[in-house]
């Protein structure tokens, strides 16, 4: 599974491109309103900092306005897959933008049936919120396995990125589901490293080293 980190904070985003672990880049309204910045130049700078995916979403709930937006947001880099809401707007601006070449990620998914139309509509990635389904007592791992089938009995080429993962068990049962692609805060990759028996057992590999003498230098 890949790793889209999901996130505005350019130092956040370094650092976990240090380690390996992007794949891609996903952003949303509300992460830039938190980064303080400017839109565009926020987009620009992740674009610079890697050459793979990164989602950039549209303000505007009409499917005109969303298509220049998109196209807009589509002229700052190469890389930039343009970020689309799940509704009848969203899903018109997904297929002019199939015809146009233009990647697109189909976000605020919650059924099956909606990352379908998705996918029919020529979607480059599908979003479905594994977190937000739980706080309503719903859940959202069975909704990765029912996409992942759907796309798989019709041959549908929609990548699924498993959104609003906020444990390592999500990360892990949208890995187990089969998501191409699981988009994860930076605070939560870092978790992802970390188990207290590698730390212990670590802890005491090094003093029963250092209790030797030897160097390997």
């Amino acid at each position: 599974m890949k790793f889209f980190m999901d996130t505005a904070e350019v130092a956040d985003i370094t650092q976990m491109i240090d380690l390996g672990f992007v794949d891609g880049v996903t952003t949303n309204p509300s992460l830039i309103a938190k980064s303080g910045r400017d839109f565009k130049e926020v987009i620009a700078e992740i674009c610079h900092l890697t050459n793979t995916p990164v989602s950039a979403e549209v303000a505007s709930t009409e499917a005109d306005m969303m298509i220049r937006e998109c196209e807009a947001l589509a002229n700052i880099a190469d890389n930039v897959v343009v970020k689309l809401p799940l509704t009848h707007d969203g899903l018109i601006a997904c297929a002019y933008f199939k015809d146009h070449g233009i990647k697109t990620n189909v976000t605020l998914c919650f059924t099956a049936t909606q990352a379908l139309l998705a996918a029919k509509s020529g979607a480059t990635y599908i979003s479905p919120f594994v977190g937000r389904l739980e706080d309503i007592g719903l859940d959202g791992a069975q909704l990765l396995r029912d996409i992942r089938t759907i796309y798989d009995n019709y041959g549908f080429e929609t990548q699924i990125i498993a959104a609003s993962l906020r444990t390592v068990n999500h990360v892990m049962d949208a890995a187990l589901a089969g998501s191409h692609i699981g988009t994860i805060p930076p605070s939560i990759a870092k978790k992802l490293i970390e188990h207290p028996l590698t730390t212990n057992c670590l802890s005491q590999f090094i003093k029963d080293w250092e209790n030797t003498g030897q160097t390997i230098l």
